[in-house]
């Protein structure tokens, strides 16, 4: 059997899993053992398209989701549940009161433009409260997210340098440390060899990994055309829309990787620009890439922040509402083999069935840890 069959052979399989568990509320009664029912529902999307096949050729597909989806999303999410601002959530998690009804709340991940373009107009015609977690460093300029640079030129790397051997010798001639040349070489894959360096490398040696690769590959600047962040004139529209404004760090830097002082600049100073800026206090903050640590969390409560958010189950117990969990979306997380959207799989999801713990990433559980001085 090929990938292909493979594939659809997952597909159909989770499909009817996921049937199976939703026709006998399995899924519920597994949410009900889970944070997933008690905090009720939170998803988090990234940047939202026209057209998904179009945006994939230069994007991480995982990041993406069509217009058209996103509103099969909403209106299934709308139908079962009461959606509800960041604001009323947290003020009601934070006085510990409970739910008459289901409640969800949308989130969108690092401030992408097309979140203006697509998404909003969508929620404002469906009167929807959403938030969007803003990369701040990067509101109001043409720069593009490391990590869409770092996936750009890893994919005109592995198009030049087709063997897995001549693409390690490449990157250590770029001065890329040999063991990690080596497992970014043997991934086979740009997404992959992305997150072997964006989740492993501080982000000054990140910069200079990007640096070397620009300057051996250079960028194909219409490529990155789709990645430009929100501007100052947007993000003050969409506030006075009903979007709720949270902070995703100065620079999308991954926090449990650098030390203590870094940390505190991206939290506090991210929370200190948007309320400058925007005029309005800002109690909401997005871990970026979801990771956090004892340290971390301390920070984000440090700057000032009343509520975080994660990509997985995992929680801090002695910052419980600073580890709030999401499920993040996109566009195929939720079809069937077929690729048509699937009621049954988007249950799972509401549900937490599908969703991983995440825990290795989070050294948490009942160590507080050192701030990294």
């Amino acid at each position: 059997m090929g990938p292909g069959g493979g594939f659809r052979l997952r597909g159909l399989v989770k499909a009817g899993f996921a049937w199976v568990l939703q026709r006998t509320g399995a899924d519920a009664r597994i949410g009900d053992l889970t944070d997933a029912r008690r905090f009720r529902l939170v998803v988090g999307y990234h940047r939202v398209v026209e057209d998904f096949a179009t945006a994939a050729r230069q994007a991480i597909p995982a990041m993406l989701t069509s217009r058209r989806m996103l509103e099969r999303h909403l209106d299934w999410i709308g139908r079962r549940f009461r959606v509800i601002s960041l604001d009323e959530l947290g003020s009601r998690l934070e006085c510990g009161e409970g739910f008459d009804t289901p409640v969800a709340a949308i989130t969108f991940d690092d401030g992408y433009r097309d979140v203006y373009h697509q998404a909003f107009p969508l929620l404002k015609r469906k009167g929807l409260p959403a938030a969007v977690f803003v990369v701040t460093d990067l509101i109001g300029t043409s720069d593009v997210p490391l990590h869409d640079t770092l996936y750009h030129l890893f994919a005109r790397a592995f198009a030049r340098w087709r063997s897995t051997r001549e693409l390690a010798d490449a990157l250590r001639g770029l001065g890329l440390p040999g063991p990690l040349a080596d497992m970014a070489a043997r991934t086979k894959h740009p997404l992959a060899a992305m997150r072997r360096l964006f989740t492993t490398l501080p982000q000054a040696e990140m910069h200079r990994a990007i640096e070397a690769l620009e300057g051996e590959l250079g960028v194909e600047e219409a490529a990155m055309d789709g990645f430009r962040p929100l501007s100052w004139e947007m993000l003050a529209e969409m506030q006075r829309g009903g979007i709720t404004i949270g902070s995703h760090t100065k620079t999308h830097v991954l926090l449990p990787n650098e030390r203590w002082r870094k940390v505190l600049e991206e939290t506090s100073g991210s929370r200190q620009e948007l309320e400058r800026r925007l005029g309005r206090a800002v109690r909401h903050f997005a871990y970026p890439d979801g990771r956090f640590d004892a340290a971390t969390v301390k920070a984000v409560a440090t700057s000032g922040y009343r509520f975080g958010y994660t990509t997985c189950r995992h929680r801090d117990r002695l910052y419980p509402l600073l580890t709030i969990p999401r499920t993040l979306l996109w566009e195929k997380s939720c079809v069937d083999a077929l690729g048509r959207f699937s009621p049954a799989i988007m249950s799972c999801h509401a549900n937490g069935v599908f969703r991983g713990d995440c825990g290795q990433y989070h050294r948490v559980s009942g160590n507080r840890g050192a701030p990294r001085r």
